[in-house]
């Protein structure tokens, strides 16, 4: 038996191990299957080559939880280890078994899919163990051996009767780590981070029913057997080639990452490339709220099928992580800070490669089956108008395939929209006004009034859509959005042509105090404006600009303006060619005006929305009382 030091850079590094390397202690168990995994894919590759003439067959990975004594096994069927590699990849800390081997076989990282970058891995294991075995037989004809560590520097190495190609890692776990003797605990690890990795992982058996013996009653029982419960999938769909699949093929495996998500997906993206970095996954479009907040976090980060993460900020564009799927790289790194992944060049590169690959997508989709691309436009255009706010490569090709919606269903891009509206929504100033609602029964009156008029009125509601109208406004040229309550009809659009009021200027001066003596309370600014005689009497807008910023500050932005939390501000438009306006006027007693312009008044408000609780109860019980 021999006995030594095993050669570290500092006195004691299981400490530091366990308190800094890992913050997250239960990724032991996916660094042990890893390093696992790798054997044996190290196997395949040097058999593959006649470097190793073992037979490979099919090899597995074995996980055994002994609760009783208190121990886990990992058992591998891979490349193992001689007493010489022992000494060299476990006890030498600074090597990489991983990495040595990626040197000489150049073409063993893309061929053979070996993990590489663990280089502390193995001792992930005394973050939970408090002694850990190995007993390895090499593929070589060299005899077993058995090492062993308490957790000090200290280690023995010694023969071992092991028969059997392959390493098995024991772990003895320590006090404050029983959690992982419980088998539902091992099993959810196992399915969390291992669930895709390219070698079938055994935990324990499971019972599976057989088909019935043609001569079998119906009354008997169909027969059982006892096989091994493999709990990972070792041939994920994002490992294969896009022509390898259908649709089906694509939504099984969706079911199979989300499996409590009712939904299908609306598309998905395949990503594949491998040069100038490599990178494999399936990307879904979920249907999508307009709430923000709860999308994120659905996309699960894989190392060669090793999960990482699913928090991807950094490497997925921060408008595409509302999105599910899976992003695989060996050229991400595995224990990494996210400053670092978002520093780091290959992962700017990947992240920018997923923009375009996303834009090329939603592309296709709209060129190929318009009609399909629309119907699916308000469970997606969440994240596309995200992503033509946040990115402008990605906006200078949404511009092309973006939809804008109007109140009567049909959908334009904003080429298509420009050609359409220009002729009647041009101003005097010649800049083209947009016109939409964000609410169809909230703006009902204001929206006919606009139709009326032949102006094509969007339907823009989701949550960013004021962000949205701020960058279009000023990438493109002489354009205005405005919202169809933002002022009276004839307002929205300003032409040359203006009505004339029937009331002289000393009449309209009476008529604005009068109403401003009875509504002073009510924060209105009045505007008395000459509109059609069949236009409403009192009209209540809110500036665009103002309500604008106010629901940017909601959704984040427009605090350059420093306006705190802004107060509403509404303008009481009166149409002074309206015959009600002129009997408010020339009423003789000052009751009856003062019922006139409340009544007036409280109609507008409801007309906006705005009438609500005691005061539309009062509202509801005077107008009673005015039609007895």
């Amino acid at each position: 038996m021999a006995t030594g030091k095993i050669n570290v850079s500092v006195e004691n590094i299981f400490p530091l191990i366990k308190k800094f390397l890992y913050s997250d202690h239960e990724i032991f168990l996916r660094e042990l299957i890893s390093n696992a995994t790798d054997a044996t894919l190290k196997l395949k590759h040097l058999t593959s080559i006649g470097e190793a003439t073992v037979e490979y067959g099919n090899p597995i990975i074995e996980v055994k939880v002994d609760k009783d004594n208190k121990r886990i096994h990992i058992i591998d069927q891979g490349i193992g280890m001689t007493e010489e590699e022992v000494k060299k990849y476990i006890n030498e800390v600074a090597f990489s078994g991983a990495e040595e081997f990626l040197d000489k076989y150049k073409d063993a990282g893309k061929d053979a899919g070996i993990i590489g970058h663990f280089g502390l891995g193995f001792y992930s294991a005394f973050m939970v163990a408090e002694k850990v075995e190995i007993i390895s037989k090499s593929h070589k004809e060299e005899p077993a051996v058995h090492w062993t560590c308490d957790g000090s520097p200290e280690f023995t190495i010694e023969p071992s009767d092991k028969t059997e190609r392959g390493t098995e890692i024991i772990l003895h776990i320590a006090e404050d780590s029983t959690e992982f003797l419980e088998k539902s605990r091992i099993r959810e690890l196992l399915v969390k981070y291992n669930k895709f990795m390219p070698i079938p992982i055994k935990f324990g058996t499971k019972t599976e029913t057989l088909p019935k013996p043609e001569d079998a009653k119906e009354d008997d029982p169909a027969p059982t057997q006892e096989v091994d419960d493999i709990i990972n999938n070792p041939n994920p769909a994002w490992t294969k080639q896009p022509a390898d699949l259908e649709e089906a093929d694509y939504k099984s495996f969706y079911r199979e990452l989300y499996p409590m998500q009712f939904e299908e997906p609306l598309f998905h993206i395949h990503l594949n490339v491998d040069y100038p970095f490599n990178l494999t996954g399936i990307l879904y479009f979920p249907k999508l709220t307009n709430d923000l907040s709860i999308q994120k976090d659905k996309i699960q980060l894989y190392q060669n099928q090793v999960f990482v993460t699913d928090n991807v900020e950094g490497i997925v564009p921060e408008f595409l992580t509302m999105l599910k799927g899976v992003i695989d790289s060996p050229d991400i790194p595995l224990n990494v800070s996210r400053s670092y992944l978002q520093a780091d060049g290959a992962v700017k590169k990947i992240s920018s490669y997923i923009t375009r690959k996303v834009a090329d997508k939603l592309s296709s989709l709209f060129k190929n089956n318009r009609e399909d691309f629309e119907q699916k436009w308000n469970d997606i255009k969440v994240v596309i108008e995200y992503g033509m706010l946040s990115e402008d490569k990605f906006f200078e090709k949404a511009d092309k395939f973006a939809l804008y919606p109007t109140i009567d269903g049909n959908f334009y891009t904003f080429e298509e929209l420009e050609a359409k509206i220009k002729d009647n929504q041009t101003d005097k100033d010649d800049k083209l006004v947009v016109l939409y609602a964000s609410d169809k029964e909230a703006q009902h009156s204001y929206i006919e009034a606009a139709k009326k008029k032949g102006y094509e009125i969007l339907l823009l509601d989701s949550p960013i859509v004021s962000h949205l109208m701020q960058k279009l406004e000023t990438s493109k040229e002489n354009l205005s959005f405005v919202r169809v309550d933002a002022d009276h009809v004839d307002n929205l659009i300003k032409k040359e042509d203006t009505a004339i009021s029937k009331l002289s200027d000393e009449e309209k001066d009476s008529l604005k105090a009068d109403i401003e003596k009875v509504i002073s309370d009510k924060g209105y600014t009045i505007q008395l404006e000459a509109m059609e005689s069949s236009a409403s009497p009192f009209i209540i807008t809110e500036p665009e600009f103002m309500r604008r910023m106010k629901e940017m500050q909601r959704t984040g932005g427009g605090g350059m303006f420093g306006m705190g939390n802004m107060p509403d501000m509404y303008n009481l438009i009166v149409n002074t060619n309206h015959e009600l306006v002129s009997e408010i006027l020339n009423t003789k007693t000052a009751k009856k005006r003062e019922r006139l312009i409340n009544q007036s008044l409280d109609l507008a408000r409801l007309s906006k929305g705005l009438l609500k609780g005691e005061e539309l109860t009062n509202f509801i019980a005077r107008s009673y009382e005015m039609i007895k």
